[in-house]
């Protein structure tokens, strides 16, 4: 009988906890898991070749990877473009001669790759798209073509599909005058087909005024289709996000973003809260509310207010959007599938059959159930709403991590010489890119400091990070800590500073400098190895428990070949194993120190492509972030 009870009471246990874990599970996480089993890989119809649709689904599962860590979608990504994109660099369908601009958006997925994985084959694809961009066909004042077949015009689709990708090669390969290109095309777009009464942009302008569709007068189309001014705000706060903050333009791109707001609040349905297909006629017959361009301005107006980039007042109305969407649009299914009705299948002007752009083209298109555009545009909605969700109680923070006692460089594919290991921007399995997810999601800006330390240039952190200082084998000249950076930093931490240590093992970290600095707090890194991981990552492993002040949701961890700790008052032992102490803290005067003896938050422990689903490396780094947020002082008001 106590048998049969304790059976029962585990089976309860058992779906109590499936139960928990299903409604723990993010909408943009399940509609995610409903794409990848409708489009399994890309031998399918729907993506036997290169197609922007394509691209616009894989930008969502990179957004929905980014926040959870969940390797899954990072898998699905990468499966999808490699059935499309050879050893040698060769993209299956492409043809750069056709000077589509459609061809490019995809190129976010392979950035994605490149960035994460190095591999050759993407960069050469990547480079593929990057030449078709110096050739493509432009208007006489230099916007781009959106196509060869569609002479003199640029249409708002374009400026998604181009310029986000551009923006990020633009970062990436560190080639900044192309900003200056890409801003041009917002600017001229904007310049040429917005309507001064309603705000809003036309879907296309003929410079030749030729088109059967065009203005004699202005060369725009005759109406406000939805997606389009979607494409068109989707591409302005993604560019945003890479344009440098003191380019002269930037300014100039927030002004038309906010204008956009403006106008996509005023035609937002008060009733339902989302979108029309054709955005100015509500009350015409035949008009209906879409999915996808509802999609769009909340990815549009979420990101845009988180980022900063719009006023605070544009989270209600993404708000409201997002709630109409889900309302409207999202649908269960009774295989458990959760699916994006209501989206136009496409939605174009010229070509052959004709189109003419007008209300009643516009309202006869096909609309369909989970088309991979609009799902894509959803999970990046959903996404964003999500990360909204999360406390920002780092906001007005600055988290500084150091390249100065760890700066290390390397070629990278285009022969340039590179900051690398352990920067904020680098997705590889040696960056901290996750880490640096982390901060920002919780409002804290992240920023580097590649100078000596000093009490003048550390005023304006918060937070200041430390991570693997160079050996003579890593550098050929080293920055050591000396007496002069150790009493400058802990001044600063005296003050109300929050340092973090994550140092090495011996022989892979400069433990003998860095314990000048450690000692101003009672730690010192021994000079030692523990937790050696061959093939066999168990060795690695480490239970945080159950009541730990900062680890309270990754209780399962791995730190690998780590330096054990000494402490001495002030400094305690954070956590133990055994006689060993693995993580320590201080409080020093106003503020805290944190120190570990490895990079532990690099993001091969963090992203979930290498460690088991069952590790919580990110979830311990969520937990590190949310308690540093807290030891930073009350600002003086």
């Amino acid at each position: 009988m106590k048998k049969n009870t304790l059976k029962r009471s585990i089976v309860l246990l058992f779906l109590l906890g499936t139960a928990y874990s299903l409604r723990a599970q993010s909408l943009s996480e399940k509609v995610a898991k409903t794409a990848m089993k409708v489009w399994p890989d890309t031998s399918s119809t729907k993506f036997a070749r290169w197609s922007y649709d394509q691209g616009v689904l894989l930008e969502g599962m990179a957004g929905v990877w980014k926040r959870t860590a969940d390797a899954e979608y990072y898998r699905y990504i990468q499966k999808s473009i490699d059935k499309l994109v050879d050893n040698e660099g060769k993209i299956t369908g492409y043809k750069a001669e056709d000077s589509n601009i459609d061809n490019i958006k995809t190129g976010r997925s392979l950035l994605l790759l490149y960035r994460v994985t190095g591999q050759e084959k993407y960069y050469k694809a990547l480079s593929q798209l990057r030449g078709q961009l110096k050739n493509q066909p432009r208007t006489t004042e230099g916007g781009f073509w959106h196509k060869k077949v569609y002479p003199n015009q640029m249409w708002l689709d374009g400026l998604y599909m181009g310029e986000p990708f551009y923006a990020e090669y633009a970062s990436v390969f560190d080639e900044p005058s192309d900003f200056d290109d890409i801003t041009k095309q917002f600017i001229l777009m904007e310049k040429h087909a917005r309507d001064p009464k309603t705000g809003l942009l036309y879907h296309g302008w003929d410079e030749s005024k030729q088109q059967k569709w065009a203005n004699k007068t202005t060369g725009t189309s005759p109406n406000f289709w939805g997606r389009a001014m979607g494409w068109y705000g989707m591409a302005l706060v993604d560019v945003l996000e890479y344009l440098p903050e003191n380019h002269p333009q930037r300014k100039a791109l927030l002004d038309i973003l906010n204008r956009f707001a403006a106008a996509v609040q005023k035609y937002e349905d008060p009733k339902s809260g989302v979108w029309y297909q054709v955005l100015d006629k509500a009350t015409e017959k035949g008009n209906y509310l879409e999915s996808s361009a509802s999609s769009m301005f909340v990815y549009t107006l979420a990101k845009g207010t988180r980022l900063g980039y719009l006023p605070e007042k544009y989270k209600a109305v993404a708000k409201k959007g997002y709630d109409g969407t889900v309302k409207e649009f999202i649908e269960t299914d009774a295989s458990g599938n959760t699916n994006l009705k209501g989206t136009v299948a496409v939605a174009g002007l010229g070509g052959n059959p004709y189109r003419d752009g007008s209300f009643e083209y516009y309202t006869k298109e096909k609309v369909v159930t989970n088309d991979p555009k609009g799902v894509g545009a959803f999970l990046q909605a959903a996404n964003e709403m999500e990360l909204a969700e999360i406390p920002k109680a780092g906001k007005g923070q600055t988290a500084m991590l150091d390249s100065y006692f760890n700066n290390e460089h390397m070629k990278d594919v285009t022969g340039r010489t590179i900051s690398f290991h352990y920067k904020w921007d680098e997705m590889d399995n040696n960056g901290f890119y996750f880490f640096k997810c982390a901060f920002n999601y919780r409002g804290v800006k992240t920023a580097t400091l590649y100078a000596a330390p000093t009490t003048a240039n550390l005023k304006g952190s918060d937070i200041y990070i430390i991570v693997d200082p160079d050996t003579q084998k890593e550098t050929d000249k080293p920055n050591y800590v000396n007496q002069q950076d150790a009493t400058a930093i802990a001044e600063w931490v005296k003050a109300g500073g929050v340092l973090v240590l994550l140092a090495n093992d011996v022989g892979n970290c400069d433990l003998e400098h860095l314990n000048i600095l450690a000692g101003k707090f009672g730690i010192r890194f021994n000079e030692d190895s523990r937790n050696k991981v061959t093939t066999d990552l168990t060795t690695g492993d480490f239970q945080m428990p159950a009541n730990d002040p900062i680890f309270k949701t990754g209780k399962k961890v791995h730190i690998k070949e780590i330096s054990t700790l000494k402490v001495t008052p002030p400094a305690v032992a954070e956590f133990t194993d055994g006689k060993d102490v693995i993580i320590a803290t201080a409080k020093y005067g106003k503020g805290s120190v944190f120190a570990v003896g490895d990079p532990w938050f690099y993001n091969e422990y963090t992203n979930g492509r290498k460690i088991p689903a069952d590790y919580q490396n990110y979830e311990a780094c969520q937990d590190l972030v949310n308690w540093l947020i807290k030891q930073v002082p009350a600002k003086a008001k």
